[in-house]
Parts: structure tokens; sequence; C-alpha cells
């Protein structure tokens, strides 16, 4: 009886370990293509902030003729060396705001290379349960907001999950961040149904999703804030342009 079970267990020591090779082989194999689907996925929320996208668009193709990358620092001034697709948002928030690496994604002019056409920023922050990002594209006069797109981990469906939603996003669209050289950002407000178009710095709220309506105001000022000396020291030179 005790050979019995000694066989036993190691047939199960065996099938463990071999099915845990596999996995572990299987991994391995797919973590390429797993990559390379992260990497598309952040290119055409990238593009989508700035164009209308296609389903039969090539993405990599567009965004390499389309948008110049680099990583900036609190100051506004290029981190040579550094990769945007390199830099981790989540441990980046966790940091001092003067201490965080910055990705910028640049569409310049086709014409005069000179000139910005839009400036695409990352942005991070946390919700109603778990973290919340997304990317903000400004336009030539980095001032006014000419896409944005929200991601979640984990709001609450039809509430707080809203953020991901076109008709949410769209409502940012046209607004601005700066009075002069003072950053406001854009505040979502309390509540759904009020009208702000008259106001450059508000949009309507969600209902029953005010605390994530909160999340996403608190990740706009706080990453705007961020990248507020690179927009300035730009909007500088491209007056001068």
């Amino acid at each position: 009886m005790r050979q019995s079970n000694s066989y036993i267990l190691l047939y199960a020591v065996a099938i463990t370990v071999v099915c845990g090779g596999l996995l572990a082989f299987a991994s391995q194999s797919l973590k390429p293509l797993q990559d390379a689907n992260v990497e598309l996925e952040r290119k055409q929320n990238i593009l989508a902030t700035v164009l209308e996208l296609k389903e039969t668009d090539d993405i990599n193709a567009i965004y390499a003729a389309s948008v110049k990358e680099m990583v900036i620092d609190f100051d506004g001034n290029v981190k040579e060396g550094v990769l945007a697709s390199t830099i981790d948002l989540a441990k980046e928030y966790k940091k001092a705001p003067k201490d965080r690496l910055l990705p910028v994604y640049e569409f310049r002019n086709k014409e005069n290379p000179a000139k910005l056409d839009n400036a695409v920023m990352p942005v991070y922050g946390f919700g109603l349960w778990k973290d919340i990002s997304g990317f903000v594209a400004l336009q030539a006069d980095l001032n006014t907001i000419q896409g944005v797109k929200f991601e979640h981990l984990g709001e609450t469906p039809g509430l707080g999950a809203r953020i991901v939603e076109e008709e949410i996003q769209a409502r940012y669209k046209g607004k601005s961040i700066f009075e002069a050289d003072v950053l406001i950002s854009v505040m979502m407000q309390k509540g759904e149904g009020n009208d702000f178009s008259s106001d450059p710095h508000k949009v309507d709220g969600m209902s029953g999703a005010t605390l994530t309506g909160k999340g996403v105001n608190n990740m706009l000022l706080d990453y705007l804030t961020c990248y507020k000396n690179y927009l300035i020291k730009n909007k500088t030179l491209a007056s001068n342009l």
C-alpha cells in the first residue's frame, strides 16, 4: 500500500512539473505577442486623441509618420536617451510630481516640422476603486483640448466606468486648460444634464459617479501641472515662429 502511494505521489509530482514547464514555456512564447499588442494599443490611444481612425488603418505606419516621442522632466527639459515607451506611469505616479519622468507625443506639421500641431500627454491618477489613466491632446495653441482618451481598471459599470465612453470624452473637446499662463485645467461637475458649453473649464458630470469624476479632476490637474513648464515654453516658441 505504501509503495502504491509512493507511485501516486511521484506521478502527481511529475504531472505538476511537466504542466508547470509547459505553462512557463507558453508564457515566454506568447510574451512578445502580448508586448506587441500592448504597444499597438498605446499607439492607437495616442492617435485617437487627435485623429479619426478606421479599422483598416495601419496604426504603426500612421504613428511612425505622425508622432515624435520624447520624455521631459518637470521643468520641461528633454531627457536625452530615455524612451517614452519605457516609462511606467504607475511607478512615476507614486513619485513626487517634480521627480516624475513625463512622456510627450508631438504631432509636428508636415510642411513645417518646426511647427507643433498637437501635443499629447499621458495622465494618471486614482478613481473610486482603482487607478485611472489616459491621454490628453492639445491643439497648436497648447491650451485648447483636441481630444482625450480615458481608461480605468475597476470603476463601477454604468457609473464611473462611463469615463471610457466616447460621449463622456467628447465633452472635453474644445475646452481650455489655461487662462493666460495660469493653469486652470478642466473640471467635471457634480450631477448630469447641465449645460457648460459657455464655460471653458467645466464639463458636465456623470450621474452617480461623483467620486470617479473627482478622481478624473485630480488626475488632470496633477499631471497638467507637471507639464505646465513644457507647455509654456513651447507656447512661447510657437508665438515666435
